[in-house]
């Protein structure tokens, strides 16, 4: 193994839901997007149609399987002309969508009924808003782009995902999760307001911003935003982060501090080292040791881990993690961690942990590094090829567990990961760490209901060739639906699993082909939270102008 597995390792876990939303105050009470010497206008919005040689490029995002035909793609550079762009397409009876990063993996966004694609990238800012004392962050800002701005000028950052590419509008509104998570809790954990552009019940488009403050007449707009999903409500065009227990103006003190270096372990075990009851140990393994170290106060809050069992034509089983170095013996309780898989897995290995940054420390089966933190998550947010493979094409699946694998689940994902006539480059599961910090709040007090799972299970597959559509898709959906045989073919919450993460879209849940449960598909993604979040749809967005197929309903 050498270094961070490259063709495996997607961390679509990320979280990546459709489009950005915006939010309500009205335009006034919104922070200034820049300012401007007296006298001077910024540059116009770009509007590009099919004649422009820009559309093919405008017209798809990662997921290849998905590509619009709009009339005319919008790229706006403030909040005034996002409303200018919403207004228009109202007025002309236009269906509308929202591209924030592209990683939606559904057709959200580029869809047969698009005519006019909202792209936000070029509203990509961050700053500190000194009124607001908050960081402001605007709905098209990618997260490597606000790692970097928020750590270089002021030495914080925010507990998001750990793909680079991903775009914050849908990626906070959906939660957000990453690899801070278990030590600092979600995204929207530190979320204090949020512009939205919305269309009222007069057909006319207006931005508005909402607060954290439950004393905010807009405070329910605020709420949706976090944990719903991007493209229900409206369009993001700002978001401001400050975490709830901060104090004080300083801006190096109003959100987590990032460790300022962090142990990388990777590794990669060959399918032909593994026997059956070695890879039951390992998932059994993983499970037990998620449960027991679940706890914000576990010695371990500053671990995360992906386990990756990939489908035997297609890879190794592999691991990734990540842990803050500077924790009391952080070496030992990494080395801990490794060793303990390594024996569930039925293999002689003891792994090295080196005690600068340099070099990797490699053993048969890991390397492990020390790197700075920033230097750290560029490595892994960059380090995979179904971010930066143009003709990737994909099928997700998701499912929080609130506890391990049953050993019926654990045989059945070994059956289907080493059968043959695999048609995919990368398929399997990837098994991320929840728990932590991410279970210290209710799951009321924002829109993520899930939130003392242990681990968010996604089911994938990745190919290039159209041809082989069929092929895997039918394979993700039959072993999502033979694990969770027992509940209908859907992860329903119960004691065992808690639905799936509306940040991994699978427009499958709603299709009774597929859910053969007596559970809708919006009680997996928002459980006893959709009541309000109607409630919210209805007031801000009447006219149901922002929907898609798995949108809240008005």
């Amino acid at each position: 193994m050498t270094g961070l597995n490259r063709r495996r390792f997607l961390l679509s876990g990320s979280g990546a839901a459709v489009g950005a939303a915006v939010t309500a105050a009205g335009p006034a009470s919104a922070a200034p997007a820049a300012a401007r010497p007296a006298g001077t206008a910024g540059p116009e919005a770009v509007v590009v149609t099919r004649a422009d040689s820009r559309f093919g490029d405008l017209i798809s995002g990662l997921n290849q399987r998905f590509v619009a035909d709009p009339d005319r793609v919008v790229l706006p550079r403030t909040t005034e002309q996002v409303v200018d762009a919403v207004q228009r397409a109202v007025d002309e009876g236009k269906r509308i969508s929202i591209r924030g990063g592209g990683h939606c993996f559904e057709d959200f966004v580029f869809h047969s009924d698009t005519r006019v694609v909202i792209d936000m990238r070029l509203m990509d800012r961050v700053s500190f808003d000194t009124d607001r004392s908050a960081f402001a962050v605007e709905g098209g800002a990618t997260l490597l782009h606000v790692y970097e701005c928020l750590y270089q000028g002021w030495g914080v950052t925010l507990p998001g995902g750990a793909c680079y590419s991903v775009g914050v509008g849908g990626h906070v509104s959906g939660g957000g999760y990453g690899m801070l998570s278990r030590a600092h809790g979600l995204t929207v954990d530190h979320l204090h307001a949020v512009e939205v552009v919305v269309v009222g019940a007069d057909g006319r488009a207006r931005g508005v911003v909402a607060t954290r403050d439950p004393d905010d007449p807009h405070h329910d707009l605020f709420w949706a935003h976090t944990g719903a999903g991007g493209g229900n409500f409206g369009v993001i065009t700002r978001y401001w982060f400050r975490s709830p227990d901060a104090t004080g103006d300083d801006p190096r003190a109003l959100l987590p501090r990032p460790p300022a270096e962090v142990f990388i372990a990777s590794a990669a075990w060959p399918w032909d080292d593994i026997t059956k009851d070695g890879f039951t140990g390992l998932l059994e393994h993983y499970g037990t040791w998620l449960e027991e170290h679940s706890d914000a106060a576990s010695p371990y809050a500053g671990l995360c881990s992906w386990l990756m069992p990939n489908h035997r034509a297609t890879g190794d089983i592999t691991l990734l993690a990540q842990m803050d170095a500077t924790a009391a013996d952080a070496p030992g309780l990494l080395r801990d961690f490794c060793d303990g898989l390594n024996t569930a897995l039925g293999l002689a290995d003891s792994v090295r942990v080196p005690d600068r940054v340099g070099t990797p420390a490699r053993s048969r089966h890991f390397a492990v590094q020390r790197l700075p933190w920033l230097r750290a998550t560029r490595y892994v947010g960059t380090g995979s090829p179904t971010q930066t493979d143009p003709n990737m094409r994909g099928k997700h699946k998701s499912a929080y567990h609130r506890k391990g694998f049953t050993r019926a689940q654990i045989d059945t994902i070994h059956e289907h990961l080493t059968t043959a006539g695999q048609h995919s480059r990368i398929a399997g599961l990837v098994i991320p760490s929840t728990g932590g910090r991410i279970a210290s709040v209710a799951p009321g007090a924002t829109a993520v209901a899930q939130r003392d799972s242990i681990m968010k299970v996604t089911y994938e597959a990745y190919w290039d060739d159209p041809a082989d559509d069929a092929a895997n898709i039918r394979w993700v959906r039959e072993v999502y639906a033979d694990v969770y045989a027992a509940t209908g073919g859907v992860p329903v919450p119960d004691d065992r699993t808690d639905g799936c993460y509306v940040n991994y879209p699978d427009a499958d849940l709603g299709d009774p082909r597929f859910n053969r449960s007596a559970v809708p598909w919006h009680h997996l993604y928002y459980k006893d939270n959709y009541r309000r979040l109607r409630q919210v749809k209805r007031r801000w967005d009447p006219n149901d102008v922002f929907r898609h197929r798995q949108s809240v309903r008005p």
